[in-house]
């Protein structure tokens, strides 16, 4: 795993071992960004279910002005902080929260232009952290959800609507925007 382009091009990172993370492929994480690469620059990226904290890492590279990672698991969280310091990010760029993500999403005062969703599929997550997302995401945001094929989204959430989907074998990103755009 390793930061692809940006400030901190080629940088290898960690990854927390066991079977609870899944680390998105360099594949799916070039597509991604490639989907969303005249947003990044100056945004404030929310990485919930952040595992090692690659896509808001991979955000801050290219240009996020701020990422937020937050994940439960107090591992992952420590891979996340030893990842940021591999990439030289200030902590005022890179904030870490260890919390539930959907607690936070429905907590949180901070209004984000894009938020990275990945949770552990096929438990109901995604759904319960996408609808928490629409309230947490500024009204041009983007909320981007990483999911098996068989595992299936709504069309809306809040004020947003599934605008897209990109299938990679058997990964699907769903993108998001306002349902006024």
């Amino acid at each position: 795993m390793r930061i692809i382009t940006g400030s901190a091009r080629g940088r290898r990172l960690e990854s927390p071992q066991g079977n609870d993370v899944r680390p998105t492929t360099d594949v799916v994480k070039e597509a991604l960004f490639s989907i969303i690469q005249f947003d990044v620059e100056g945004a404030v990226f929310l990485d919930a279910f952040a595992g090692s904290g690659q896509i808001g890492l991979e955000a801050l590279s290219r240009g996020a002005e701020k990422a937020y990672f937050v994940d439960k698991s107090r591992h992952s969280m420590a891979v996340v902080r030893k990842n940021i310091e591999i990439c030289g990010f200030e902590p005022d760029r890179a904030v870490t929260v260890s919390a539930d993500s959907v607690a936070f999403l429905e907590r949180t005062a901070e209004r984000f232009d894009i938020v990275f969703l990945d949770p552990p599929y096929m438990t109901g997550l995604l759904q319960r952290a996408l609808e928490a997302a629409a309230g947490a995401v500024r009204e041009n945001g983007i909320i981007i959800c990483e999911h098996p094929r068989e595992e299936m989204l709504p069309q809306q959430a809040g004020g947003f609507s599934l605008k897209k989907e990109y299938r990679y074998g058997k990964i699907v990103i769903s993108i998001y925007r306002s349902s006024e755009l």
